[in-house]
């Protein structure tokens, strides 16, 4: 039963052998791992029992190789069934016999994938060995960590490596198995470190003491292999290989595990405890506890492939099936798409969208900010008196008077300057038209990155030019509206309007700001006050009616004499108001100030309701009954739709993907089915 649990994780491994490093699910494996030097290969030539791993200076191992041990009865009649043999998955069908073919075939597939120059590749060769001599058992060889380039190998070869090994170890349904030369510092060890980095607790490492015959004489590695130096959950085991002469002089490795049982059993360090030394031990440790990792995962490894069968399936239904325009399948496919889009379109306008977000506003309520937040209150900031001066405003009061000086505060001054800031709404309202126009693009481009467009990059970019085009013609009208409204409002200026402070009123406030009654304890006005207003008309009176020499009608439009024209002289040029205000001209200076504010508070008003409905009507509202007319008339053309319905090289290669993907995980449910 156990045996035959890790051979469905084989036939797993073979299953996703297809998709590569892309593997959804986590298998349970054992890899291998340590420095060139620390004889790796001969720890997995000595479970196999059979010479078949290249072997060289510098990097061999240059792609992962999985390496399944599978345990078979021997033949019953050997001259015509092999006790032995190999297979390759990318070779199905072919049996190798010869184990030194297998090393050739390694080395062929190994340069097929990653040329001669010492590359890497992480696309793993597969490789199954039936023999009656193995225990069934799965590992995965990877390459030897190295610290110097050499050759035509790349300058971060280290980096490279060890990238690939994390790739494999870093999985948490994956054992560990790291491989130290014993006669080496185990502090040093590369295979100790790497492990621990993603191990940091030593609970799925297990170590590999080699070279224990040529450590020192008088010293061990018993205190390694009782936990006092770098624990490991899974313990060490220790073994000795055939060293490089034992390999120049074709030592057979039967007689090589012979003479590592001779050496365990007579070593006065390890005779008391050989039976757990050696490499048949280490064969035997490593199937239980694959076995034992296998059972423990295996209702998870189930619940994935179940999860990521959905999950691709989902996808591959999203790409669709290769576009096939025989029966009009492109067409129906724009039509669709078309739909969709202004339906979404029309949708997220109005918040209606599946896609409700609760970590950010979109859609129409990015609009409604604009309209009640950015647009109101910028409207509210604007202060109509913050660029005219009480100097412009005495100027345009006797330009206003023309030849005859005005009694009274002159209306048309009054008009002329609300009319020129008015003109000032003109800017933050097309600016309001551009922000709502480019959230509606915004709306179209999230839109436009779903899977469909993906599929179809050209149709895309026509979608895209189509739609921006048509919100761009949009905005002529708009701006045209928002203007006239603008132009309204400065055209005719209603002093009738019910909430606008009539020149009476405004007089009585001035006055009294100006002259504030004093009230006695009793709340009546004191006669004092009266006594004194009444002497200060009547001075104002004597001023206006006697006239002094000094001072006539303009005495207060100049700084001082010597810049007053003399009589008989013609005036300057260029006359300004420079002097000080008289109390006349500061009384209809302030009252032409409280009417401006007056009513500019009541422009502002309708501006701030007028102008969001007039880029609803004319912008918001077009586009939404408009938008997918215009995508039929421009994108809904027999003669265009193959072009347009042309999918990207990323559709047609993630469909494959998806469909490899499938094919694997269908295997594997199969497979998991059977357990």
């Amino acid at each position: 039963m156990d045996e035959q649990l890790i051979q469905k994780i084989n036939k797993l491994q073979d299953a996703f052998a297809t998709v590569g490093q892309h593997n959804p699910v986590d298998l349970p494996q054992i890899a291998v791992i340590g420095s060139q030097s620390s004889g790796k290969s001969s720890v997995l030539e000595n479970i196999v029992g059979k010479d078949f791993l290249p072997r060289g200076s510098g990097i061999v191992t240059r792609r992962p190789l999985i390496l399944q041990l599978v345990n078979i009865p021997p033949p019953k009649d050997p001259s015509t069934e092999p006790a032995e043999y190999g297979e390759f998955l990318h070779l199905p069908g072919k049996k190798f016999t010869d184990f030194s073919e297998i090393r050739n075939e390694i080395t062929r597939d190994t340069e097929l994938k990653t040329g001669k120059n010492a590359g890497i590749s992480p696309l793993p060769i597969n490789l199954a060995i039936y023999s009656p001599n193995v225990l069934t058992l799965t590992l995965v060889d990877l390459p030897g960590l190295t610290k110097v380039p050499v050759g035509d190998q790349p300058r971060d070869i280290e980096r490279q490596i060890k990238e690939m090994i994390n790739k494999f170890i870093d999985r948490p349904n994956a054992i560990i198995l790291s491989v130290t030369a014993a006669n080496t510092d185990l502090a040093n060890s590369d295979g100790l470190k790497l492990a621990r980095e993603v191990d940091p607790d030593g609970n799925r490492t297990i170590g590999v003491l080699t070279k224990v015959d040529l450590m020192d004489k008088g010293t061990d590695v018993i205190d390694i292999l009782a936990g006092r130096v770098i624990p490991l959950k899974l313990g060490y085991v220790p073994v000795v290989n055939r060293g490089q002469k034992d390999i120049d002089t074709n030592k057979s490795i039967t007689k090589a595990l012979e003479y590592e049982k001779q050496f365990f059993d007579n070593h006065p360090a390890y005779s008391s405890k050989s039976q757990f030394c050696g490499t048949p031990f280490l064969s035997r440790k490593l199937s239980m506890i694959l076995n034992h990792h296998i059972k423990a995962t295996l209702p998870e490894i189930k619940a994935k492939v179940a999860s990521n069968l959905s999950k691709y399936q989902s996808e591959l239904e999203q790409l669709g099936d290769p576009q096939d325009d025989q029966s009009g399948g492109n067409a129906n496919t724009v039509l669709s798409i078309i739909t969709e889009f202004t339906n979404d379109f029309c949708m997220v306008l109005d918040g209606h969208s599946n896609d409700v977000s609760s970590y950010e506003l979109s859609g129409g309520a990015r609009v409604s900010f604009v309209f009640h937040e950015l647009y109101a209150n910028g409207i509210k900031s604007i202060d109509p008196l913050d660029q005219v001066k009480d100097s412009d405003i005495r100027t345009i009061l006797y330009n206003s008077s023309g030849s005859s000086p005005a009694l009274f505060v002159a209306t048309s001054a009054f008009e002329v300057i609300v009319k020129k800031q008015i003109r000032r709404f003109e800017e933050p309202s097309l600016k309001c038209v551009s922000m709502v126009h480019d959230e509606l693009v915004r709306i179209a481009n999230q839109l436009l990155n779903k899977p469909a467009f993906k599929r179809f990059p050209q149709l895309k970019e026509q979608f895209y030019f189509v739609v921006t085009n048509f919100l761009k013609t949009s905005v002529f009208p708009t701006n045209k509206i928002v203007t006239d409204i603008v132009s309204m409002e400065q055209c005719y200026i209603n002093t009738a309007h019910p909430d606008f402070v009539s020149g009476q009123k405004a007089l009585n406030i001035v006055a009294e700001k100006n002259n504030p009654t004093k009230l006695g304890p009793d709340g009546r006005p004191l006669p004092s006050s009266r006594s004194s207003n009444s002497n200060s008309y009547e001075r104002s009176l004597d001023q206006e009616m006697n006239l002094p020499k000094e001072n006539g009608f303009f005495g207060s439009f100049f700084q001082s004499k010597s810049k007053r024209p003399t009589i008989m002289e013609p005036p300057p040029s260029i006359l300004k108001a420079s002097g000080v205000l008289s109390e006349r001209e500061q009384m209809e200076t302030d009252v032409i100030k409280l009417l401006i504010q007056s009513y500019y508070n009541i422009v502002k008003r309708t501006m701030i309701d007028m102008i969001p409905k007039a880029i609803m009507l004319k912008l918001v509202n077009h586009c939404r009954e408009g938008l997918q007319k215009e995508l039929l008339k421009e994108l809904y053309n027999p003669e265009a739709l193959k072009e347009l319905m042309k999918e990207s090289e990323l559709t047609v290669q993630r469909r494959m993907e998806c469909k490899r993907m499938i094919e694997a995980l269908n295997k594997a449910d199969l497979v998991l089915n059977t357990v």
